[in-house]
């Protein structure tokens, strides 16, 4: 769970979600023809929370899903690079999304509706086709034998780019799920602490009402 005892801007899941893909059927990621890097190995998978804020009285929490490459060297450490960013809604159906078409085998498409509350505001972007972040509005994940793609349709729905690959394997998809929970849980745990630190600034930053000066009164004697 997330440590409280840690600042918001030094809090990180990378660590704490990290899903080996080492001994799982081979996954690639930047698959696209437009994408930033060519094909890359995936080593490893994980979660991470990027951003948190409070702004027009709402508090909102950024995270990322990581990849991180095969080691260019004996001993080292591949590439870290990031695949999805993503908003404190989009986890849990996305996780739905990739066990559903795991175990039915039939693709499943997510519609990702903007926010009406900050319709200009992207709630998922991919890292993918550009290193600033491309706006997403649907994605599809289609299972193979051994590999489940998550893609994106583009102007048509017959013409669609391969972001990245997940194992469908049966130990994949349980650490999957069990780090998705945990990264969902750390997500809204951050949205509730910012919600609260912000309507905390706010209500001390209104002002307070100047006092009143006291009426006086007097109360004449009566007459004897």
């Amino acid at each position: 769970m997330l440590d409280h005892s840690r600042p918001l801007s030094d809090r990180h899941l990378d660590m704490a979600t990290a899903m080996s893909c080492q001994r799982e059927p081979a996954c690639f990621a930047f698959l696209c023809a437009n994408a930033v890097v060519g094909p890359q190995p995936i080593d490893r998978l994980n979660f991470d929370i990027a951003s948190a804020d409070f702004h027009r009285g709402r508090a909102s929490v950024w995270a990322t899903l990581e990849m991180r490459g095969e080691p260019r060297s004996e001993g080292g450490s591949g590439e870290i690079l990031s695949l999805l960013g993503f908003d404190e809604g989009f986890l849990r159906p996305f996780t739905r999304a990739v066990l559903e078409a795991a175990a039915t085998r039939v693709p499943h498409r997510m519609s990702i509706r903007s926010d009406p509350d900050r319709p200009e505001a992207p709630r998922v972007v991919d890292y993918v086709r550009d290193a600033g972040g491309m706006p997403i509005t649907e994605l599809v994940v289609i299972p193979y034998e051994l590999v489940l793609a998550v893609v994106v349709p583009v102007d048509s729905a017959e013409i669609e780019e391969t972001l990245f690959q997940l194992p469908r394997t049966d130990t994949f998809l349980r650490a999957f799920t069990r780090m998705s929970h945990l990264a969902d849980a750390a997500l809204r745990d951050t949205l509730g602490e910012m919600s609260r630190l912000g309507r905390g600034t706010i209500e001390s930053a209104a002002p307070k009402p100047a006092d009143q000066p006291r009426k006086v009164t007097s109360t004449r004697p009566k007459a004897p």
